[in-house]
């Protein structure tokens, strides 16, 4: 096979010297493999897999589970700190725990590489973000519908919840009002004043596919904003 551009999303140790590793590649999607020997002293390989270094890649294997042949440099890494970091393991997490093996998503992809150059810049990062987000959802079939659940126009005018049993807006209120929905369905996803309730609506649209098991990523984050908040600080 050609090299493949990918990045990595999550790696855990694997037996004594290997690693176990997700990947997001540009022509198949998210590929697990067995990086061999990448946990030994030494190992050139183990500096260049490292979350957010842009790779090149080959792999063998006809099951779920690859075998990493090639793994080259394709770049510098994304510097990221802080709140930029922990962006970046929001996108990472969400991507090993949503997207099926081996399903190409290559606007994902692309979305994915425009994020890691946006995040060091803060006001860069919720649009980048809202758009892996949309990317993610639009490659899974589960992006929101901004009708009624009949289908219908929303009414400026009216509040909605997101409803994920029909993935469209049912009137609620406290809810998003219908002329905000209706403006973040004509691709206002990146606009600033947009930017509370398209979180909002991302978020809810994501719940059912990351099931009950919270996000470790989110929780840190939480954990930043209120130590930003304390007076001590």
């Amino acid at each position: 096979m050609q090299p493949q551009p990918a990045f990595l999303l999550h790696k855990r140790p694997y037996r004594e010297t290997s690693a176990l590793v997700d990947l997001l590649t540009l022509e198949h999607g998210r590929v697990r493999a067995v990086a061999q020997g990448v946990q030994r002293p030494g190992s050139r390989s183990r500096g260049r897999l490292q979350p957010f270094s842009p790779l090149h890649v080959t792999w063998v294997g006809e099951g779920e589970l690859k075998r990493l042949r090639l793994m080259e440099s394709g770049g510098a890494a994304a510097m990221l700190a802080g709140e930029g970091l922990l962006c970046g393991l929001y996108a990472n997490e969400l991507l090993t725990r949503t997207l099926p093996l081996e399903l190409p998503v290559a606007e994902v992809f692309a979305h994915y590489t425009a994020l890691l150059e946006a995040l060091p810049r803060p006001e860069a990062r919720a649009p980048g973000l809202r758009r892996l987000e949309v990317a993610l959802l639009e490659a899974l079939d589960a992006a929101p519908r901004f009708t009624d659940p009949q289908g219908g126009e929303l009414d400026p005018q009216r509040r909605y919840r997101f409803d994920a049993a029909s993935r469209a807006f049912v009137v609620a209120d406290p809810g998003l009002d219908g002329r905000t929905l209706r403006l973040l369905a004509s691709g206002g996803w990146d606009e600033p004043g947009l930017a509370g309730a398209a979180k909002a609506v991302t978020r809810a649209a994501l719940a059912p596919l990351l099931g009950a098991r919270p996000l470790r990523s989110r929780e840190l984050m939480r954990q930043l904003v209120e130590r930003r908040r304390s007076p001590s600080h």
